[in-house]
């Protein structure tokens, strides 16, 4: 049963500069964190949050700026402050957890402004053991029906000069390599060297993107995002090195203008999550769950499963996307002459669905497939791409008909190329072409500058765009796997034919670029992961690049058997099995751990973790009792020590350990391995070492009398 409380505030001397702020708090449900609200004698709103006793966020602003000048920013007057306690477990179709606690107090404040015929501007809080959420609430249609939203005066006011994990602020990619700094020495543009990202919108030296995760000098953890983004850009920090403030960024359109909204509207949740130690981080549900609950009536459809595809041999260089060297405007490929280096062809689209079926993963992705490709990069054109016109040498009825035959499903892929007005434009014919020919989910891509010009990719128009092409794969019954978008939010929730994005920088960097640093495994979890899972694409077994071309000096920055363990510690209900299929074929025993993990858990336990320099974990397969281990580091060796005692006490586990070869490391020999087995039971440990650079997977299959 609901209790509602109904409280007045009081009057609370704060210091000697605000002589009179109205003030009033409310506690967490275990009493650890406490959220205070203050509204000033100017009547400007502010807030500030505890945990333990111990300061997290000094005052930080609250408000909206619009256009028109009578912003939501000061002259309030506090009308109510209403609480509730809530608990609303929920269980989702797929994830890392079978069942998810919600526990909350909720405190809703409800401000007027006189001087704007007493206009009303609600601030939501919802305070978890683990984080808090808060969001503004425009719901007065009596007085302002429609308004432009030019700044956001949301802030977070650091305690302390906190070492961050981060990237640069930037209006169209993700795709950097994380720094780890003191928030005083975040510079953003000093000496970056991704110069392999495809286009780049970099916003100023000291603005960072979320999700933004730091370790504070208590040894506890803070990390900042966003959750529920809906019609609405998404937030960028500005970080002063001084007094350790962040402020919210928001991400503008060609007019600088940050969003359109209505009476009616709200901004996403502005999340505060919070760890005492960093595997906590890993299991805080705080984002999905200030997600609305699922949209979708017809959720059959939604399976979770492991691909191959035509896509790794063209980042190696192996094979292309396009059909011809010769560039054709009409999408008359027929009169085209092949180059012979095309890869999503009859023959060898066959091969990955015999390979697929032979080794029960899922589906097959085809990549390539339709015409556009021989101008596709960098022309800032309109109509590059058909999405359903294929190749001459891809027979889309023929490959369906096997696929089906085989017992696997093809993932469609559809390239924008950024010209995001003409995917639109064609999104129904290309929609009902995929469901025509049973196709399971779409991949999307949105490289290069974005169509409309002068839009951005994580701006108002772009995030409309997204969450409407989730929308419209759910009425076609579609998987969704995106590209380049804006950083995830938790919308899968909402959306749970969202199965995963990138985001950030994947694992296709590796084949022809700096590639990412041994660390880089090891920070994702705690920062781009926190919103919701990455379609990172792992399993690479042929490491280093010179096989492919004796020029060629790139790498995967790991050891086969970290390849592996990303399978248990990058989450996807959607992984990829990247490499070729000649490469796994010469390693079929390793292969075996690809075909055994499953992609749905029913539990996620953190072994021990600390990011940027190892993490291991346990998860429990969804409805089954098997257990998968994974386990990475960074360029560092170091020795795992796991204990058990997360396996039924009552039960026997066949244990298949894949393992580093004693001398393997990620650089001069990241691809020798070892494979052991043996019996294991809930009182056992066991030791492991990890070469520099690299990982361990283990399954732990349940032996029935």
């Amino acid at each position: 049963m609901r209790n509602f409380i109904y409280l007045l505030f009081s009057l609370f001397f704060i210091n000697q500069e605000v002589l009179a702020d109205q003030y009033f708090n409310v506690f967490s449900p275990d009493k650890k964190l406490q959220l205070n609200f203050y509204l000033s004698r100017e009547g400007i709103p502010y807030y500030s949050l505890n945990m333990d006793n111990t300061s997290i966020l000094k005052r930080g602003r609250l408000g909206i700026q619009i256009a028109s000048g009578d912003s939501f920013d000061e002259d309030f007057e506090l009308e109510r402050i209403d609480t509730i306690s809530k608990s609303e477990p929920w269980s989702p179709i797929w994830g890392e957890e079978k069942h998810i606690a919600s526990e909350y107090i909720q405190m809703l404040v409800s401000l007027r402004q006189a001087k704007y015929q007493n206009r009303l501007f609600q601030i939501e809080f919802k305070l978890f053991n683990n984080g808090l959420g808060f969001r503004y609430l425009f719901s007065d249609s009596t007085v302002l029906n429609n308004f432009i939203i030019c700044d956001e005066l949301t802030s977070f006011p650091l305690s302390a000069d906190h070492k961050a994990f981060w990237i640069p602020g930037d209006y169209d990619t993700n795709e950097f390599v994380y720094s780890y700094t003191k928030l005083s020495d975040i510079h953003c543009l000093k000496e970056r060297k991704e110069n392999d990202i495809s286009f780049k919108s970099p916003i100023s030296d000291s603005t960072v993107q979320t999700p933004f995760t730091m370790k504070a000098k208590g040894s506890y953890f803070i990390s900042i995002h966003e959750a529920g983004l809906i019609n609405y850009p998404a937030m960028n920090l500005d970080v002063n090195r001084s007094d350790f403030t962040l402020k919210c960024n928001l991400v503008p359109d060609p007019h600088g203008n940050k969003a359109y909204l209505h009476s009616g509207d709200r901004s996403p949740w502005r999340v505060v999550l919070l760890a005492r130690k960093a595997g906590e981080l890993l299991t805080n549900r705080v984002i999905i769950n200030l997600n609305e609950p699922s949209k979708l009536v017809q959720t059959d459809y939604i399976k979770p499963g492991k691909f191959v595809g035509v896509w790794w041999e063209m980042h190696v260089g192996k094979s292309s996307w396009s059909y011809s060297n010769k560039i054709n405007w009409n999408h008359d490929s027929d009169i085209l002459n092949p180059s012979g280096k095309h890869g999503a062809t009859n023959e060898n689209v066959k091969r990955y669905i015999d390979f697929a079926s032979q080794n029960k993963l899922d589906y097959v992705l085809v990549e390539g497939w339709n015409r556009g490709w021989e101008n596709w990069y960098g022309s800032g054109l309109e109509h590059v791409f058909s999405f359903t016109k294929s190749y001459p040498d891809f027979d889309m009825q023929l490959m369906s008909d096997y696929a089906k035959s085989r017992n696997v499903k093809l993932i469609m892929h559809h390239e924008t190329s950024a010209a995001v007005t003409d995917y639109e434009w064609q999104l129904e014919n290309a929609f009902q072409l995929t469901s025509r020919f049973n196709y399971g989910a779409i991949k999307t891509g949105y490289v290069g500058k974005i169509i409309p010009r002068g839009e951005h990719h994580d701006g108002q128009w772009m995030v409309n765009h997204y969450n409407r092409i989730a929308a419209k794969a759910a009425s076609y019954n579609l998987m969704l796997d995106v590209h380049e978008p804006v950083r995830p939010t938790g919308l899968h929730r909402t959306y749970p034919n969202l199965m995963a994005c990138e985001a950030a920088r994947g694992n296709e960097f590796n084949a022809w670029s700096l590639g990412n640093p041994p660390d880089h495994e090891t920070i994702l979890p705690f920062t781009r992961l926190l919103g919701g899972p990455m379609d990172y694409t792992p399993g690479i077994f042929e490491i280093k690049m010179n096989v492919y071309d004796p020029q060629k000096n790139e790498q995967v920055h790991t050891t086969l058997c970290k390849q592996l363990a990303l399978y248990v510690t990058m989450y996807s209900p959607l992984q990829m099995a990247a490499d070729l299929i000649e490469n796994y074929e010469k390693r079929m025993d390793a292969f075996q751990f690809i075909k055994d993990v499953p992609t749905n858990w029913d539990t996620t336990i953190v072994l021990d973790a600390e990011p940027g320099d190892f993490l291991y974990m346990a998860r429990k397969e969804r409805n089954q009792s098997n257990w998968f281990v994974g386990a990475i580091t960074d360029e560092k060796p170091r020795e795992l020590s796991i204990n058990f005692s997360f396996l039924h006490s009552d039960k026997k586990y066949q244990a298949t350990i894949y393992r580093d070869a004693d001398k393997a490391d990620w650089k001069n020999n990241p691809m020798e391995y070892k494979i052991e087995q043996r019996k294991i039971g809930s009182t056992d440990k066991m030791k492991i070492k990890l070469a520099p650079g690299g990982g361990c997977a283990i399954s732990l299959i349940e032996i029935k009398n």
